[in-house]
């Protein structure tokens, strides 16, 4: 089960060097990708504006 980003992201950038496998891609709202994402969570755990949960 991949995580997603709710609309909540304020594009801060924390969670792109938290992802040890690249799944996460920039953008006004930031995305990751289901088919890349491993479910590790790490994205979770540093994202300042709570916008990061499992799908």
């Amino acid at each position: 089960m991949a995580h997603v980003i709710s609309s909540d992201c304020v594009a801060c950038g924390s969670c792109i060097s938290e992802c040890p496998v690249e799944a996460i891609a920039e953008g006004d709202i930031y995305v990751i990708d289901a088919e890349t994402c491993i479910d590790c969570g790490a994205c979770v755990d540093c994202c300042p504006a709570d916008a990061i949960s499992a799908q």
